[in-house]
């Protein structure tokens, strides 16, 4: 059986878990049998007919006919590459022709779950024209190293709070953090503050509230005095 995290990020792409697992099953065996899969797996053999049929259907296994019909996994690198064109194609046809309802960004969203936060930090580095101060872990940080590079080549300031970490063009202060806190606000404008901890309970506020932003500014100011 795969380890839970691999078996979380085929979900990712579009499979259930059963058939992740099962996909997972024919990657480390090669061509089987429904019958040497629910052997492997220990699903029953009515459920591993229908996933391995589910996964011939999702473009992640082949059909192998001949005296025994076995099943085939397709290469990883080859699905997940599909399903990513797959994807693209689909996100484009929505910016072009989705709902494009300008929602506000001056009052308060609470944004649930790590991979949903992280998301968030995407987009906030992604759209950040002139400056950004973010107070996080080293580990946190680490994960955005290569957007925040990018935002140092290309002329922004970058001022981090953090502890035992350094980035070529950004002033970094050293300091001592409470496990998983995270202030951020980019551009003087817009502010995500809370925890993330890769837990999908992890909760962080969002909001564009000047008055959010200037309590926050002041707060990251005051600790940079005392550190400079």
């Amino acid at each position: 059986m795969a380890d839970n995290k691999i078996i979380d990020i085929l979900t990712d792409f579009s499979l259930t878990r059963q058939e992740a697992s099962i996909y997972a099953a024919l990657l480390n065996h090669g061509d089987m049998t429904g019958y040497e899969v629910a052997k492997d797996t220990g699903f029953s053999r009515s459920n591993v007919y229908a996933a391995l049929s589910a996964l011939v259907e999702k473009g992640a296994a082949y059909l192998v006919e001949g005296e025994a019909t076995k099943y085939r996994p397709v290469e990883i690198k080859t699905f997940t590459s599909n399903k990513i064109n797959e994807l693209k194609k689909s996100a484009e046809y929505l910016e072009a022709y989705g709902p494009q309802k300008v929602i506000a960004a001056d009052g308060y969203i609470t944004i649930v779950g790590a991979k949903n936060i992280k998301n968030k930090i995407r987009e906030m580095l992604e759209k950040t024209e002139l400056r950004l101060y973010l107070m996080a872990s080293a580990k946190i940080i680490g994960e955005f190293e290569n957007e925040l590079q990018q935002l140092v080549a290309s002329g922004k300031k970058i001022v981090l709070l953090t502890e035992d970490y350094t980035l070529k063009g950004a002033k970094v202060y050293n300091t001592n953090l409470v496990q998983g806190q995270i202030r951020f606000i980019t551009d003087s404008a817009y502010v995500l503050t809370g925890e993330l901890t890769d837990d999908e309970h992890n909760t962080c506020l969002y909001s564009g509230q000047k008055n959010l932003v200037e309590v926050m500014k002041e707060a990251l100011k005051d600790k940079i005095t005392l550190l400079a």
